[in-house]
C-alpha cells in the first residue's frame, strides 16, 4: 500500500459526527475515514441516554431552547442551540431511515426524560442508543462506494505550510500524517477537505466513563496547527459511574435518575433535596458537586443510586444492558443499589468553531465532542451531544461541498514523514509512568472542585512531565501509545490553562477561591498557539 493517500474528504474519527459527515459527504466526492481502533470504537457507542430532540405534542423547540440555555448558565450561543433544536426532529428522521430502531412504545417513539430536561423528550434505544446508532452508520458507511475506512490508523499532525516550511496569510489544512498502527509506518493522506471528530479527552482523568482512545488527540493537533480552542474548564463530570474496586468506570446512565431513581449516602439517606429542589433531576454539574460534597463530609468513597422502590421485571425491561452489566460484578439492582462516584464523561470546549463547523484554518472542520460549536456552554444539557454531533455534521457537509470543486491537490506536495530516531524499551517505560501521574494530577487537583492553589500546582507538575515527553517524542520513532500520551498531555495543560484564566465559578467550573459567577465573566475562555 503506498504511503500517500489522497481523496475529497478526510474524516478524522468514526463516532456519529465522522460516520454522518463522512455519508453526508461521500454524495459530493470521495472519502476516507481513518480511526484509531475498531470502526465502532468511540464515545458514541459508550452514550447510554439517547437523543433530545421535540417530539411530544406538549413539548416546544422554545422549551427544548430555554432547558438547554439554562443548563448552560450564560454561556450558550442561542444561535447554535436554535440551530441543532430546530434540525432535531429531522435528525432522529435521518438516523431511522438508515435503520436506527428507536425503542417504541403503542407504535410511537418512547420518550424518555433526564435532568435539566421539563419535558419527555430523550429518543433512545433502551439504555444502549449509542450503539445502535454506531451499528446502523457503521453498516452505511461499508456500504457506501465512496468511503474508505482506515481501522487502526492514528493521526499526527495536521498538514499545513508549515511542514511545507513556507510562510502564509491564513494556514490552511491539507490533511494529516497518520500512523498505520499494525504495519508501523507513517502514512501521508492528503485531502481537499479535512473534518475533525476525534471526540473528548475523558483519558486525562483518573476516573472517567470514556474509552481509552478518549484522548484529546484533535484538540491537541488543532491547537498545534495554530486553530484556537477554548472553554475547556468546562469538563463535564457525569455523576454516576459505577464504583467498584475490581472494574473499569462504566456509566449509570442519566436515563436511571430520570426514570425515578434515588441517591442516598451509605446511611441509606436521600440527600439531593439538600443541593437542589429539582433534587435527583438537577442539572449534572449540581448533582455531581452534591455527590462529591456528601462524600468527602462523611468520608465515603461512593453514594448509591437506588431503584430498588421500582418493579423488577420494569428494570430490566428498561435498563437491560446495565442490569447485565452490574451482575457482573455481583451487584443486582433490582434488590440492592447501585455504587457510584462521579467520573469524567463529557468535554463542552474544543476547537473554536462557526455555525458551519469551519475552524480558523482553511479547509479544516470540526464537529462532535471535539469542537466548540457554542451549543453546551458551561455545562451540556443530557443528550444533546449526539444531536448536536449529527446536526454539525450536515453543517460541515453543506460549507465543504462549496469548497470540493476549488482546490486541486498533488501527492508530491509533502514530504514524507520522517521516521528516523531510536525508541528505548527501558526509556519508554519511564515515559509511560508519566500516564498516570498526569490522570492523577488532574483528578486531584483540576477536578470537580478546583482552587487556585490546586490549578498553579497542577500546571508546574504537567509542564515538567510535558516537556518529559517532548524531548522523548523528538529523538524517537512513534508509537500508539507515545502519541496518545503527548496529546493528554497537551490537552492537560490547556485544561489548566482554561481554568485558570476563568476568575469566577460558572456551572462545571468551581473554584473554591472564586465561588460566585460574575457578569464580566459572561464570554467563552479562547486561547491560541502564538
Amino acid at each position: 500500500m503506498p504511503h500517500t493517500l489522497s481523496s475529497d474528504f478526510l474524516i478524522v474519527g468514526s463516532g456519529i459526527g465522522g460516520l454522518s459527515a463522512a455519508l453526508k459527504c461521500a454524495s459530493a466526492g470521495t472519502v476516507h475515514v481513518i480511526t484509531k481502533k475498531s470502526d465502532t470504537e468511540s464515545n458514541t457507542n459508550y452514550a447510554q441516554g439517547g437523543i433530545a430532540s421535540v417530539i411530544a405534542q406538549d413539548d416546544s423547540f422554545d422549551l427544548h431552547i430555554e432547558d438547554t440555555l439554562k443548563a448552560g448558565a450564560g454561556l450558550c450561543h442561542r444561535d447554535a442551540v436554535e440551530l441543532i433544536v430546530r434540525k432535531g426532529p429531522d435528525a432522529i428522521q435521518e438516523l431511522m431511515q438508515l435503520g436506527v430502531e428507536f425503542t417504541r412504545t403503542h407504535d410511537r417513539l418512547d420518550l424518555g426524560r433526564e435532568g435539566g430536561h421539563s419535558k419527555h423528550r430523550i429518543v433512545h434505544a433502551r439504555d444502549l442508543t449509542g450503539r445502535e446508532i454506531e451499528r446502523a452508520l457503521v453498516h452505511a458507511v461499508k456500504n457506501h462506494p465512496n468511503i474508505r475506512v482506515f481501522e487502526n490508523h492514528i493521526a499526527l499532525e495536521i498538514l499545513t505550510e508549515h511542514q511545507l516550511k513556507k510562510t502564509a496569510a491564513s494556514i490552511t489544512a491539507y490533511g494529516v500524517y497518520a500512523l498505520d498502527i499494525e504495519a508501523n509506518r507513517v502514512k501521508t493522506f492528503l485531502s481537499k477537505i479535512t473534518v475533525l471528530s476525534t471526540g473528548g479527552c475523558g483519558q486525562v482523568y483518573k476516573h472517567t466513563t470514556n474509552p481509552k482512545i478518549a484522548t484529546g488527540d484533535g484538540i491537541a493537533m488543532a491547537y498545534r496547527a495554530g486553530a484556537r480552542v477554548g472553554n475547556l474548564e468546562f469538563m463535564q463530570f457525569h455523576p454516576t459511574s459505577l464504583y467498584h474496586p475490581d472494574g473499569q468506570s462504566f456509566l449509570i446512565s442519566e436515563a436511571v435518575r430520570g426514570f425515578g431513581a434515588h441517591l442516598i449516602n451509605t446511611a441509606g439517606e436521600r440527600f439531593m433535596e439538600r443541593y437542589s429542589p429539582m433534587k435527583e433531576l438537577a442539572p449534572r454539574d449540581i448533582v455531581a458537586r452534591a455527590i462529591d460534597a456528601e462524600m468527602k463530609k462523611r468520608g465515603e468513597n461512593c453514594v448509591y443510586l437506588d431503584l430498588t422502590h421500582v418493579e423488577a421485571g420494569t428494570i430490566i425491561e428498561h435498563f437491560p444492558n446495565i442490569h447485565r452489566r452490574c451482575l457482573e460484578y455481583k451487584i443486582d439492582i433490582t434488590r440492592e443499589p447501585i455504587p457510584v462516584v462521579p467520573a469524567a464523561h463529557y468535554m463542552c470546549g474544543g476547537v473554536v468553531t462557526t455555525l458551519n463547523g469551519e475552524t480558523d484554518i482553511h479547509r479544516l472542520y470540526a464537529c462532535g465532542e471535539v469542537s466548540l460549536t457554542g451549543v453546551h456552554g458551561a455545562n451540556r444539557l443530557a443528550s444533546n451531544s449526539l444531536l448536536e454531533a449529527i446536526v454539525f455534521a450536515n453543517q460541515v457537509f453543506l460549507s465543504a461541498q462549496g469548497l470540493i470543486k476549488k482546490h486541486a491537490i498533488t501527492v508530491t506536495d509533502f514530504p514524507e514523514w520522517d521516521d528516523s530516531g531510536t525508541f528505548s524499551t527501558e526509556e519508554w517505560i519511564l515515559i509511560e509512568h508519566n500516564l498516570e501521574e498526569i490522570q492523577q494530577i488532574m483528578w486531584n487537583y483540576v477536578g470537580i472542585v478546583r482552587s487556585d492553589l490546586r490549578l498553579e500546582r497542577a500546571e508546574r507538575r504537567v509542564q515538567l512531565i510535558s516537556d518529559e515527553i517532548e524531548n522523548f517524542y523528538k529523538k524517537t520513532k512513534v508509537t500508539e501509545g507515545l502519541i496518545e500520551l503527548r496529546n493528554i498531555a497537551k490537552a492537560a495543560k490547556l485544561i489548566i490553562r482554561c481554568a485558570k484564566l476563568r476568575k469566577e465559578s460558572r456551572g462545571l467550573h468551581y473554584n473554591t477561591d472564586y465561588p460566585n459567577s460574575s457578569d464580566a465573566c459572561l464570554n467563552d475562555t479562547i486561547i491560541h498557539n502564538v
